[in-house]
């Protein structure tokens, strides 16, 4: 078994614009979207990444952790565990490189995900979430070849995610607060870090859902502690506890949290979908669902909407009116 792995740092503004340029050919600079209609005290934005590259902010980390490794270390291919959407972008990366990759994902992951994945190349194998969640604690696959790329706990990955939060800045200098869908951390370590180098007083809040709220459990306790987990269609955020390398950069830069229920959720993604013709996943929506109940408090505030790998099922249901079970 390998060491721990030293904690992740908040990026620098010089590795975040090195980050930016080398992504830069593979990745769509997305816009800020005013949120249709009026919201008493503050005026919503949304950052839509589910027009990504494979529908999701992970082709950034992926492709900005793969393009910093050299020759060498890619020499037997890449390695991730993922729930599909850094997969993806890895999948992506390794197949425009001449790489191969192979895929852990649990086997609750999202079936859009996993034909995604496939159609990319990558070797997909499917393990109980249990030996999933073993390989993102330990950081490493075990009796597997190549270069083992973590999803979140990178320091390459948060980099690129904080690509995202560079561009927030530039377009929207005076933003008041960013709302977050927290899954292993990468995310809202990444924008969060970056926000926080330019305009400090920013409000930086975790997102979560009812059935799973790791965050909010790790802040009160002060460390990572071992929440219930209700699995839901909402596969993208909440895992059973902060990461530990993850937990130093996480406390550092998140403000607070916001607790959304699924029914919220699924409303959120109902009114992207109805009134701005965008498909957001329940981890994509949850910045809206907390933005829409107040929790995003008054001003200019960001919602990151991560992705957009949604199940058709699951889209027809909420279409519909209802719940996906």
């Amino acid at each position: 078994m390998n060491s721990p792995p030293t904690p992740i740092i908040a990026p620098t503004i010089e590795k975040v614009l090195e980050a930016k340029e080398r992504i830069q050919p593979h990745v769509v600079r997305t816009p800020l979207i005013p949120l249709s209609g009026k919201h008493e005290g503050c005026k919503i934005f949304l950052k839509p990444e589910n027009l990504q590259p494979y529908g999701s902010f992970k082709v950034r980390a992926a492709m900005n952790a793969i393009l910093s490794a050299d020759d060498h270390s890619l020499a037997q291919g890449v390695v991730t565990a993922s729930a599909g959407n850094f997969g993806q972008g890895l999948a992506a990366a390794a197949l425009a490189l001449g790489v191969p990759s192979k895929t852990f994902v649990p086997e609750t992951a999202a079936a859009i995900k996993v034909q995604a994945l496939e159609s990319l190349g990558t070797a997909v194998r499917r393990i109980p979430y249990e030996d999933w969640w073993r390989i993102l604690t330990s950081h490493e696959a075990p009796e597997v070849g190549g270069l083992f790329i973590h999803p979140c706990a990178s320091q390459h990955v948060v980099e690129g995610n904080a690509t995202i939060g560079l561009e927030i800045m530039e377009d929207l200098p005076d933003v008041d607060a960013v709302l977050v869908p927290v899954g292993g951390g990468g995310l809202i370590t990444g924008i969060g870090s970056a926000i926080r180098n330019m305009k400090p007083d920013v409000k930086i809040i975790a997102c979560e859902s009812e059935v799973s709220q790791p965050v909010a459990a790790a802040l009160a306790e002060g460390k990572p502690v071992m929440v219930p987990r209700k699995p839901t269609f909402v596969d993208g955020m909440g895992g059973p506890m902060v990461l530990e390398r993850m937990w130093p950069l996480l406390r550092e830069v998140v403000d607070q949290t916001a607790l959304s229920s699924i029914e919220d959720i699924v409303a959120a993604i109902r009114f992207l979908a109805v009134e701005h013709h965008l498909i957001a996943e329940g981890a994509g929506a949850a910045p809206l669902a907390a933005a829409l109940s107040g929790q995003g408090g008054t001003g200019k505030i960001v919602c990151i909407i991560s992705g957009g790998n949604l199940d058709s099922h699951h889209l027809r249901t909420i279409l519909g009116g209802e719940t996906p079970a």
